[in-house]
């Protein structure tokens, strides 16, 4: 699947690696990701969460892009690296643990460590 990149405008924005986390309060999915465009190198960090809360075909789903620093990139795609099944929510790695921490209410909060720099609209 591929994105409008938000540099180049070009849809060559890709989803290169991520990581399924535990639902929390308030989503049923949620999936943090590395993009990167293969046009001009843009490169950020995405959120993707679905929610089947509610009335019967009540869904909802968010996908945002955020810009991050070379070094955030980096610590993100070396945690995602070091999981030995990223597409397992269940899994009780140290990444897991880190990048699905939540705050005291159990919302998600695994974005806490990275500065974010803005943020892009992930579009088809």
């Amino acid at each position: 699947m591929t994105f409008l990149c938000p540099e180049c405008a070009h849809r060559s924005l890709e989803i290169t690696t991520s990581i399924e986390l535990l639902p929390d309060t308030r989503s049923d999915e949620i999936t943090l990701q590395v993009v990167e465009c293969a046009q001009c190198r843009f490169f950020g960090i995405a959120v993707y969460k679905a929610s089947r809360r509610g009335a019967l075909g009540d869904n909802s789903t968010g996908h945002v892009g955020y810009r991050v620093s070379i070094r955030d990139l980096r610590t993100l795609r070396s945690a995602i690296d070091r999981c030995p099944n990223p597409a397992n929510p269940s899994c009780g790695c140290s990444s897991h643990r880190r990048l699905g921490a939540r705050d005291a209410v159990g919302r998600w909060d695994g974005l806490g460590e990275f500065r974010r720099l803005g943020t892009f609209e992930l579009t088809r």
